[in-house]
């Protein structure tokens, strides 16, 4: 008769998770076979110590790891099972993009009618413009539009987009070339799809910028072309707010190394920017929600002009947006405690940021 210590196949597929069909073909595979079977019945018997294994096992099988990947992981120190993990996950996620652009070439070769020509770009700025307005870009469940870059076109100008509610960020570029149709054109186009194209687009000395009802394509010499997918949903009415801001009632212009690094020095999820006549000051408070809480701060040396402001943002919200400016010193044109900052570059431009302050009081 079998230890009574072990236990019978039901009541260890209870404990694991794992159905008893499925416990008998990992016998079989040899990954997990019982502690014992009887000789006359056949019936499998499994130990407490297994079901650590087991759960493993069902964990690791969730995320599609192939059998052989599994046994090597459940025979692997720590690390070593780290790493196989994490080299099973970059393959999965590698499929899935190889997968996503073969589906928008498809699509796009369905579509009847030939591409539109939108523009070509240079395509080292292209991949830098992409990378900087996709930091204001977020993940968020039935909402894939916060992921995505808004294109525009017209022959003087091409301008990419990306909002995540809490920070806009936008770019204007110069066409390289004439081939528009002269028509504006505008779409919404996946954020996380542009992102996989970046490397080449940077190899790239020009980028051709076509679209089709489903994808834009993007083409590039001596290279394969890449489809990235359209959204239907309507991207949210950021033309409508840039028109509405008020003009701002503070400017300071601060050099971006010495923002950032005052930034970095703080550990707070909230940092405020206090600006006076001569400084723009990086105060964090000490014990966040005390009363009477003092606040640490780094004066930075600044120009400024208009009123004296104090304005909290989160750190999250604010590191991204300097960090991508351009130029050596970054400009930020205020309007009050409640209102949007918009962050670009003294000398340049191009590069438009917005950031969200948040109500320094509130504690969620």
């Amino acid at each position: 008769m079998p230890n009574t210590e072990l236990m019978p196949i039901g009541v260890f597929a209870r404990r694991t998770g794992l159905t008893a069909s499925a416990l008998r073909f990992y016998a079989d595979s040899g990954l997990l076979p019982p502690a014992e079977v009887d000789p006359d019945s056949g019936y499998r018997y499994y130990a407490a110590s297994q079901v650590a294994r087991a759960a493993a096992l069902r964990q690791l099988r969730e995320i599609g790891m192939p059998l052989p990947a599994v046994d090597a992981v459940l025979d692997a120190d720590p690390g070593e099972a780290s790493r196989l993990v994490d080299d099973h996950v970059a393959q999965v996620l590698a499929d899935a993009a190889a997968v996503r652009q073969k589906a928008a070439s498809i699509k796009s070769a369905l579509t009847d009618g030939p591409s539109l020509p939108v523009a070509t770009l240079t395509g080292p700025v292209l991949a830098d413009a992409i990378e900087q307005v996709l930091t204001a870009t977020a993940h968020e469940p039935g909402l894939p539009v916060l992921g995505a870059v808004r294109i525009e076109a017209t022959q003087e100008a091409v301008t990419l987009t990306a909002t995540d509610r809490y920070r806009l960020a936008t770019r204007t570029l110069v066409p390289a070339g004439t081939e528009a149709t002269g028509a504006a054109w505008a779409a919404t186009v996946d954020g996380d799809e542009l992102r996989s194209a970046v490397p080449e687009i940077r190899r790239s000395a020009l980028v051709r910028i076509e679209a089709s009802p489903h994808a834009v394509r993007l083409r590039m010499p001596d290279r394969e072309d890449r489809h990235c997918r359209l959204l239907p949903q309507e991207f949210p009415d950021h033309r409508s707010m840039l028109d509405s801001l008020p003009e701002p009632g503070t400017r300071t212009t601060v050099a971006k190394d010495l923002l950032l690094r005052a930034l970095e020095e703080h550990s707070g999820e909230r940092i405020t920017l206090h600006i006076t006549r001569h400084a723009l000051t990086v105060e964090v408070t000490e014990g966040a929600g005390v009363t009477g809480a003092a606040p640490v701060g780094t004066p930075l040396p600044a120009t400024v002009t208009g009123q004296d402001l104090r304005i909290t943002f989160a750190l999250t919200t604010l590191y991204p947006a300097v960090s991508t400016a351009i130029g050596p010193d970054v400009m930020l044109d205020l309007r009050g405690p409640d209102q949007p900052v918009t962050i670009r570059s003294a000398d340049r431009g191009d590069l438009t940021t917005l950031a969200m302050p948040v109500d320094p009081t509130h504690t969620s």
